[in-house]
């Protein structure tokens, strides 16, 4: 028997996929819109959602209608406070009142359990609502976290330069980092979301690289050396961190230039490495970063533009 999802954020580039993973899995998948919904948003659903369930995202009798029928909540989406704190504390309030017992978080990133206060204000916000659902008796939940997002190698996040042929490192060239692409972190979270087995955490990556192996790779596939460009360890990025926050603090922006540095920072300091991997638990092939920039560098050298897997 085909199980029914209920997911949120099914627009956005991951929760899309995370969609179009649960479909090619037989389940059956209800997608939250909103009231009035463009019939662009609808037309890019519509090959894949069984049904649209209309909701006041702000209103819970309506969330908690919209909920019915689901055995899972699946959040995809993004966005600060009002997003990740008060739509998702809603979105699981409804789900207990539906009677939903499962619900997957939209926790998508590195080990966030691991920051210090400060470090991070995105994951700072993450281990706020985990605060918060592990409070909650009432259902069962299950965060994939997955690392950084493989794609962003592509040039969304500057840890490789390009034009200067350098992999831009702040601390140790070897220090491992956790990299997995959205596509592999849909398919694994779809199979997750159809588990009922499902452990509170579920941590993957596609590649753990650091930027000595990143060089490496680079230099195998452009045949042209790529060196290391260090400007300082993390204790110097974070200096530079909170000078560009009193520069601008951009606090209502999503990723402003600070709070991509402060991903960068935490992940060189070595704090949020996976300890263990839960790869193997589904049957999903990882992409690895060798394929990956092949195919981007191909796409680059036959003229193509690039868009980032990010948009």
């Amino acid at each position: 028997m085909s199980k029914t999802v209920f997911l949120a954020g099914a627009t956005g580039n991951l929760g899309f996929r995370i969609l179009k993973n649960l479909r090619a899995q037989g389940a059956k998948v209800n997608c939250l819109i909103r009231p009035g919904a463009s019939e662009a948003v609808r037309a890019r659903l519509r090959d894949f959602a069984t049904e649209f369930r209309e909701a006041d995202i702000s209103d819970d009798k309506s969330l908690a209608k919209a909920c019915e029928g689901a055995d899972v909540v699946v959040s995809a989406v993004a966005g600060l406070r009002p997003v990740m704190i008060d739509f998702q504390t809603r979105l699981v309030d409804a789900a207990v009142a539906a009677g939903v017992p499962r619900f997957i978080p939209s926790d998508f990133s590195i080990d966030f359990g691991k920051i210090s206060a400060g470090d991070n204000r995105n994951l700072s916000i993450r281990q706020e609502f985990r605060t918060f659902l592990d409070n909650h008796s009432k259902i069962s939940a299950t965060s994939v976290l997955n690392g950084a997002f493989m794609d962003m190698l592509t040039g969304t996040a500057p840890f490789i330069l390009f034009p200067l042929k350098r992999i831009l490192c702040w601390g140790d060239p070897n220090q491992l980092m956790d990299f997995t692409t959205i596509d592999n972190t849909a398919a694994f979270t779809a199979f997750a979301a159809l588990d009922n087995d499902a452990p509170r955490y579920l941590r993957i990556a596609g590649e753990e690289l650091s930027a000595n192996k990143l060089a490496a790779i680079m230099t195998e596939l452009s045949g042209k050396r790529y060196g290391i460009l260090k400007p300082g360890g993390p204790k110097t990025l974070k200096a530079i961190i909170t000078v560009l926050k009193t520069i601008s603090p951009s606090n209502d922006v999503l990723y402003p230039a600070w709070q991509g540095m402060q991903y960068m920072q935490n992940m060189y300091d070595g704090k949020c490495k996976f300890e263990s991997l839960d790869n193997s638990r589904y049957p999903v092939t990882f992409t690895n970063t060798k394929t990956l920039l092949a195919e981007f560098l191909q796409s680059q050298s036959a003229g193509g533009n690039h868009t980032s897997a990010l948009s």
